[in-house]
């Protein structure tokens, strides 16, 4: 597969989540989903990384510890990137609470992005600085280049 061919692979996999309900630590299409469950199940459904797990978590870990789990996570397939590199089907990741903690699929950087949003319930299209994540430090990342 193309570097073009997986990025619009993950754009189409991304879409067939939306509507799913937002639930911490699962990761079942139409179910329940949270944003890191999310990008992971995307990405193995569009073919771009092997299958594999993510440990079990507690929802709320970024409130009280500064250890980087969601980062470590994306960094095991891709690297991080400046966000004028930013092209569909990279990741950004907000800083939320003590690290960096809710992940999002870049549709059109800085116009679109698809996340399983917990404020909303669900996977949702948004703007990328959207009213609770506008003022959040942001990471990029890719799996290519």
């Amino acid at each position: 597969m193309t570097e073009d061919e997986g990025r619009a692979k993950i754009i189409e996999c991304a879409m067939s989540w939306l509507g799913t309900p937002f639930h911490d630590d699962a990761s079942v299409k139409g179910v329940g989903v949270d944003c890191a469950q999310f990008v992971a199940a995307v990405f193995m459904e569009a073919g771009v990384c092997p299958v594999f797990e993510i440990p079990r978590y507690t929802s709320q870990w970024f409130m009280h510890r500064s250890e980087e789990k969601l980062q470590d996570f994306v960094l095991q397939f891709g690297h991080e990137i400046a966000e004028a590199d930013v092209k569909p089907g990279d990741l950004v990741l907000y800083k939320i609470g003590r690290a960096y903690a809710h992940a999002a699929i870049v549709v059109d950087w800085p116009n679109e992005i698809i996340h399983a949003h917990m404020p909303v319930r669900m996977v949702t299209r948004a703007m990328p600085r959207e009213a609770d994540v506008r003022d959040k430090p942001v990471k990029f990342f890719s799996l290519w280049g």
